[in-house]
């Protein structure tokens, strides 16, 4: 019988060792969640003949990929940009109070993109490059709970 207890011991073990390391890749992200914040965010390149428009619509896919769930997902994201800007991110107000994609307030853009970005992501400071925009845009918006309490009413999108 004490053969039989420790034979019994040992398989238990293994069982328990092999149902471990089969279980590792579940416990570790995976490759997609690994990719999620990637050093540098959406840096996309404009393909020849690309429209701006359509570029802008690659960079806001990307940062809601990257940084959402955003609610109403990429298509309500693009569809704001759409109103806001025209999906031009050099687009500014005729007194130059609001800048890029959305249409963020000058004054308040240094402090969004400081608090929505990190260094290491080498992003452009300027409200005016789509991709800094797109980003701060979803982050500032997941982070705030919607589109709404962000300060984009959702109308129409």
């Amino acid at each position: 019988m004490l053969g039989c207890a420790s034979v019994q011991r040992r398989v238990r073990t293994v069982l328990l060792v092999a149902v471990l390391l089969a279980s590792t890749p579940v416990l570790l992200p995976s490759p997609a969640a690994a990719g999620r914040h990637p050093h540098h965010p959406c840096q996309l390149t404009r393909r020849d003949g690309e429209r701006i428009q359509h570029f802008s619509e690659r960079l806001i896919r990307c940062a809601v990929g990257a940084y959402g769930p955003v609610t109403g997902g990429a298509t309500r994201a693009i569809c704001i940009a759409r109103r806001e800007s025209g999906l031009i991110p050099s687009a500014s107000s005729p007194k130059g109070k609001y800048l890029g994609l959305y249409q963020h307030s000058a004054t308040y853009w240094p402090w969004r993109f400081t608090t929505y970005t990190q260094p290491s992501w080498m992003l452009s400071s300027s409200a005016l490059s789509g991709r800094s925009n797109a980003i701060v845009t979803v982050r500032m918006v997941r982070g705030l709970g919607g589109w709404r309490r962000a300060g984009w009413p959702v109308k129409a999108c």
